[in-house]
This record gives C-alpha cells, structure tokens and sequence, in this order.
C-alpha cells in the first residue's frame, strides 16, 4: 500500500511538471518592473508583454506640442535590468520592446542590459524590437515568429543566435547592427527577408536558410566569416552595394568557386 502511495505521488508530481501553465503577463511585466529576473519554461503567456510599459509613462510626458517645439526627442526609453528567460513558451499575444504611439507622437523603446532568451519559443502575435539594444546575450533560436515581427535598427552587443527560426511573415533586420558573430543556420522566411544595410562585424550564418521569396542585403556589410553554404534562395537577391570583407557579393561568390 505504501508503495502504492509512492508511485501515485510521483506521478502526480511528474503531471505538474510537465503540464503547461498559463501565466498573466501582467505578473510578469511586475516582476521586471521590480527588477527581478524572469525564468519560464513550458509555459503559455496571456497578455501583452509591454517591455516599454508605455502606459505608466504615456500620462507624465508632454504634449506633441510642447516637446515639438522645443526642439525635443519624441523617443522615450525603457532600461530592462532584469535577465529575461522564456524557454518552450508559447506568447498569445503581443511582446512589444517597441510601440509608435500615434496620438501623441512618441515612439516607446526598450533597452535589454542582460541576458535575454526566447529558445524554442512561439510568438502567436507581433513580436516588435524595433531600435532595441541587447547589451547582452540574446538568443532567440529555435522559435516561431507567426505574426508581423521586426528587429530594424536593433543593436547587438554580445552574443546573439538565430538559428532554426521560422519567420512566418516578412522579416526585417534592416540597420541592424551585430558586434559578434551571428548564425541564423538552418531558419526559415516564409517570405521577405530584409538584412539592407545590416553590419556584421564578426562573420554571420546563413548556412542551409531557406528564404522562400526574396533575400535583401543592399548595403549590407560583412567583417569575418560569409557562410552560405547550402543556403537558399527561391526569388530575388539584391545585394547592389553588398560589401563582405570589402568585396562585391558577386566578386565574394566567384571567389569560392
């Protein structure tokens, strides 16, 4: 009988481990608020994640009017200390680092200086880090971006990882900026893939992508190692001005030949 108790214990317990919970992400957005770190695994996120927290900030910012004419910055920033961890979690609804603001013409930024790691994880709804600054790792392989999702004139301090990423809508890295090495290896765009002026500064991998309509990387420039190899392309690439270690695109590819 005690046995019995045992084994029925241990299969209650293993049915709360591995069950998936549900979080409010209100909880969540409280404790980054108070500068606690985040850890979540193998859960299910409801609510928008406001890393700007634009509407505490909105109500004590000046008019568009007053700020416009004195010259101001309609840019208001967010510095997140907390290190932030979501692994196999599914998002409902929006995760925002980034809000424009029509009304009142501000844009709403936030800065990551930590960790940041979204593994394996799924964004069901827009996933925005437009003009964001990861100061430290940031590590969003093996995730599925469903929904609109942009990652234009963000800044990539340390170490960051794309690989295995499926991006299900356009996807635009347009200005970004990456200070080590990047590997986007074996991901997919389902369509339009935009790295047009994006600077890697220590090498990126594009090895096995699959970008299933067009592929710009206008401007784009590449320090370090080019990895293409098996990468593919179904439609167009721009890479007029492309330089990989002060060389043309097409002068990089007779090279390797």
């Amino acid at each position: 009988m005690k046995n019995i108790v045992i084994l029925f214990a241990l299969l209650f317990s293993s049915s709360i481990v591995t069950a998936q919970k549900t979080i409010d992400a209100f909880d969540i957005m409280q404790d980054v608020k108070n500068g606690k770190n985040i850890q979540y695994s193998n859960a299910v996120i409801k609510g928008v994640l406001d890393f700007t927290y634009m509407n505490e900030s909105l109500p004590k910012l000046p008019k568009r009017k007053r700020w416009w004419n004195n010259g101001g910055s309609n840019e208001v920033t967010k510095q997140i200390t907390s290190k932030i961890s979501f692994i196999n979690c599914t998002f409902k609804d929006d995760v925002l680092a980034y809000i424009p603001h029509e009304d009142s013409g501000y844009t709403f930024v936030a800065n990551f200086e930590n960790d940041v790691i979204f593994k394996g994880c799924s964004f069901d709804q827009k996933a925005m880090f437009k003009y964001s600054d990861f100061e430290r790792k940031a590590d969003f392989s093996s995730s599925k971006f469903n929904d609109d999702t942009t990652f234009k004139y963000a800044k990539f301090e340390n170490y960051s990882n794309f690989k295995n990423t499926y991006f299900d809508e356009p996807a635009t890295f347009k200005y970004s900026d990456f200070k080590e090495h990047v590997s986007f290896e074996n991901s997919v765009f389902d369509e339009t893939a935009t790295f047009k002026y994006a600077e890697f500064n220590r090498g990126v991998s594009f090895n096995n992508v699959q970008f299933k309509e067009d592929l710009n990387i206008k401007y784009t420039k590449v320090e370090g190692d080019f990895d293409i190899e098996n990468m593919e392309v179904a439609f167009d690439i721009d890479s007029k001005y492309t330089k990989i270690n002060g060389r043309s695109f097409n002068k990089y590819l007779l090279k390797r030949k």
